[in-house]
């Protein structure tokens, strides 16, 4: 009688009768969880990662220079071309962009309000006449949102123009 309560509750402790279908396997048991930062086949250092995105910055800051206002475009969908060979998942490629853009506009705009031109007066109107509050602040952090969403939309069309990995 104790054997018969030690079973209870045990897989197979039952003997039923078949009560699946003949010829459907159980469901294959979930592999553990193994965060991943990059896909196996097609690796790119972190190091090579912080170097392009600097370079990346720095082009974003040459083309400001420039009054070249394209430039996140342009850097965020070579990084998403770039991003095939490295192999970075979007939930982690996506806001290193975001930042990417946020710094490389960010740079220009305070050093030229540092230097006193009159960038400060202009962003206030701008703020004003689109209906925000009229402040330096919010003009400028419109305009470096303004950088981020190019950036990230020009990476999401080279992650596009990319090809899909094969499946295994």
């Amino acid at each position: 009688m104790t054997a018969e309560f030690k079973r209870l509750g045990k897989r197979g402790s039952y003997r039923l009768g078949r009560l699946r279908a003949q010829g459907i396997r159980e469901p294959a048991r979930q592999a553990p969880f193994k965060p991943r930062f990059t896909r196996p086949d097609r690796v790119l250092p972190v190091a090579a990662w912080l170097f392009l995105l600097l370079l990346g910055d720095l082009l974003i800051v040459s083309g400001a220079a420039l009054g070249w206002w394209f430039m996140p475009f342009a850097v965020g969908l070579v990084v998403g071309l770039m991003n095939w060979i490295g192999g970075w998942p979007a939930r982690i490629a996506v806001p290193a962009v975001a930042l990417m853009a946020a710094v490389g506009w960010t740079i220009p705009l305070w050093w030229a309000a540092y230097r006193g031109e009159p960038y400060g007066a202009v962003a206030r109107v701008i703020a004003a006449v689109a209906g925000l509050p009229g402040y330096a602040a919010v003009g400028m952090a419109v305009t470096v949102l303004v950088a981020v969403l190019q950036a990230v939309i020009g990476y999401w069309l080279g992650r596009a123009l990319t090809p899909l990995p094969a499946d295994d």
